[in-house]
């Protein structure tokens, strides 16, 4: 009777699509056949003890950050000043200014047709010329008048009546004046002036157009300032103070420090926020900002110690934020943290992490809770 003999190392069942298939692939289960499982397992082991990945690590570190109020709101002209025709009938010969260009008080931005009223103002004077010529007659027969009246050559009506002429045309001497006057005024008019120093916003002259008193021909920046109206929310009212250092950042410019100017004394009730008027630098308008431009801005209260990591040190998963500690034995650790304030490049770790634990700041993303890990020191400043 024949006796069956266990084998030391049982040949694994290879399916049978395999073996009808490739005869590499015969070849290579033959081989493991061959060595056994004990030689196979040998090099998943060794894999297993190599590092996952080689990262950049970190220590959290303590440092002061600002402790601020955000807001958002919109970048204003500090005020406008309105520039109209004074001059009724006359038409635009020269328009000077554009829009976008830097003027001075007293700048002639426009000029208007005065040629009829330069003719008018010539007739004027040539009447005052004989109003003074009527004028000194009268005055010159009242004197003489006067030097009669004790000779009773005169009667006391002639006398009033010579007086009374003199008086008649002084006074429409003076009304002659004062219409000269009026009408140089009215000349001076013809050119349209800056009123401060500032930037043309707004430009709604056109050449040959007639000016209608009233009409705004130019808008101005006064002085070619800024400011930002955040709208801050009421139970945040309390720690801002006027001359308070701002962060403004607006949309797709670079960031500018303003100064708070004024505390608006009401609340909308809709929105239950208020308005804050933040003044801006001279040099914003260079800088690119804009009236009507959307701008994010921080007020900073006070600074306060924290704990801080890189911002690539935090992975967000499942709507919880995480870090990776490496221990002493270059494994990780995925620990949950609460963050708080964002600065620059740190964030603030609120808790769930020791003080100067070593965190991974490069490759986080890749790693799962017990991977081993190469370390390589990170670049500085991280």
């Amino acid at each position: 009777m024949m006796k069956t003999v266990p084998l030391q190392n049982p040949v694994p069942l290879w399916p049978q699509s395999a073996v009808r298939g490739s005869p590499w692939a015969l070849a290579a289960w033959l081989a493991l056949a061959a060595v056994g499982p004990a030689h196979a397992a040998a090099p998943a082991a060794s894999a297993a003890a190599r590092p996952a990945l080689t990262v950049q690590v970190t220590s959290a570190t303590r440092s002061e950050l600002p402790q601020v109020v955000a807001a958002q709101g919109t970048v204003h002209a500090w005020q406008e000043a309105v520039v109209g025709a004074e001059g009724a009938g006359w038409r635009l010969s020269e328009v000077r200014a554009q829009v976008g260009d830097v003027v001075r008080k007293g700048q002639v931005l426009a000029r208007l047709d005065t040629r009829v009223a330069e003719a008018e103002l010539a007739q004027m004077k040539a009447g005052v010329a004989e109003a003074e010529a009527a004028a000194a007659e009268a005055a010159a027969n009242a004197q003489r008048a006067r030097e009669l009246q004790p000779s009773g050559a005169l009667s006391a009506q002639q006398l009033t009546q010579f007086a009374t002429a003199e008086r008649a045309l002084q006074a429409r001497l003076e009304a002659q004046r004062a219409a000269v006057r009026a009408q140089e005024l009215r000349l001076a008019q013809g050119e349209i002036l800056a009123p401060d120093d500032g930037i043309v916003s707004a430009r709604a002259a056109t050449l040959g157009a007639v000016a209608v008193p009233g009409q705004e021909l130019f808008r101005l920046i006064r002085q070619g300032r800024l400011e930002w109206r955040a709208e801050v929310v009421a139970t945040d009212l309390r720690v801002l103070r006027p001359g308070q250092g701002v962060k403004v950042q607006p949309v797709g410019g670079e960031p500018v420090t303003g100064k708070v100017n004024r505390i608006a004394p009401t609340v909308d009730p809709a929105t239950r926020q208020a308005l804050v008027h933040v003044d801006l630098p001279a040099g914003a308008w260079a800088r690119g900002l804009r009236a009507g431009l959307f701008a994010r801005g921080e007020f900073e209260i006070s600074r306060t110690e924290a704990l801080t990591v890189p911002q690539t040190a935090v992975l967000l998963r499942d709507g919880h934020s995480w870090v990776f500690e490496v221990g002493a034995d270059s494994k990780v650790r995925q620990l949950k943290v609460s963050t708080g304030r964002r600065v620059g490049d740190r964030v603030e770790i609120l808790g769930g992490l020791p003080v100067q634990a070593r965190v991974v700041v490069s490759g986080a993303g890749f790693l799962a809770d017990g991977d081993l890990v190469r370390v390589v020191a990170a670049k500085a400043g991280s």
